[in-house]
């Protein structure tokens, strides 16, 4: 079970970047089995969720959230997370991209097939999402979702620690795999531009992207979060520049000359 430690860096995080949503702990499970008091969209709602929705609701109400097969209706995402039986997941993929005009030909989707984190199928496989701050497991990927400036205050504090640059790997769709599978196949940071399923069944806002790291990061993040533009004062929210003299329009000028001001 994670210790103290880890629910004061995300309490960190928290408040330093003035966050609208809580940090989040990601557990891929080999069997859907949760910690007691986990939330099951399927036994406490009734419904099947995204795994979208799940993130949303571990993020936004402080939920723990478990998800299991019987608790998803996303296709694209279950087939990617390996929920499904399918076998060959990037072919069913590629014909799925191209029959919602997604993608332009069976090549072009095979392209970005490919580019894809994709787990190994698995339909007993479970989802834990969890505050950061409250999680009862050990993650494997964190997700913190910000704003473009909060954001960018995440990317300077791991560059000054690291020194490699950030990447991120944009489709705008099925982006759950990007921010969720990336950071754990990889075990490097990403950011995510969150796609469709994001904005209409999670209600992920316009203003909102995602950054994620792998869970042995985080003391990374936080040093840099500490210490990155220290000497320039840089900081969120940033801190407007206000050492200059404004000019007006003519008609101010000459009125304020005829005023002596």
């Amino acid at each position: 079970m994670p210790g103290s430690a880890l629910h004061e860096q995300a309490s960190f995080i928290y408040d330093d970047l003035r966050l609208r949503s809580q940090p989040i702990a990601v557990k891929f499970l080999d069997k859907a089995e949760f910690p007691e008091k986990t939330r099951r969209p399927s036994q406490v709602l009734g419904k099947r969720v995204t795994i979208c929705q799940g993130v949303t609701m571990a993020r936004t109400y402080g939920w723990s959230v478990g998800l299991g097969r019987e608790d998803l209706i996303c296709v694209p995402a279950m087939i990617a997370f390996g929920f499904t039986p399918a076998t060959d997941q990037k072919g069913v993929m590629r014909k799925l991209l191209c029959n919602v005009t997604l993608s332009s030909g069976m090549d072009t989707a095979g392209l970005e097939t490919d580019s894809m984190f994709i787990l190994d199928k698995n339909p007993g496989k479970g989802i834990y999402l969890a505050p950061l701050a409250r999680s009862l497991m050990a993650p494997d990927t964190i997700v913190i979702y910000g704003n473009p400036a909060q954001i960018m205050r995440l990317i300077q504090a791991w560059v000054y620690v690291k020194g490699t640059r950030v990447s991120g790997n944009f489709g705008g769709k099925i982006e759950c795999t990007e921010y969720l599978i990336g950071p754990f196949m990889e075990k490097t940071p990403r950011v995510a531009i969150p796609g469709n399923g994001d904005r209409i069944f999670s209600m992920t806002q316009d203003d909102e992207l995602a950054f994620a790291m792998p869970a042995q990061g985080l003391d990374i993040l936080i040093e840099g979060l500490q210490k990155a533009g220290k000497a320039l004062g840089a900081r969120y929210p940033v801190t407007f520049y206000q050492n200059f003299q404004p000019e007006f329009p003519k008609y101010y000028k000459e009125l304020g000359s005829e005023l002596g001001i």
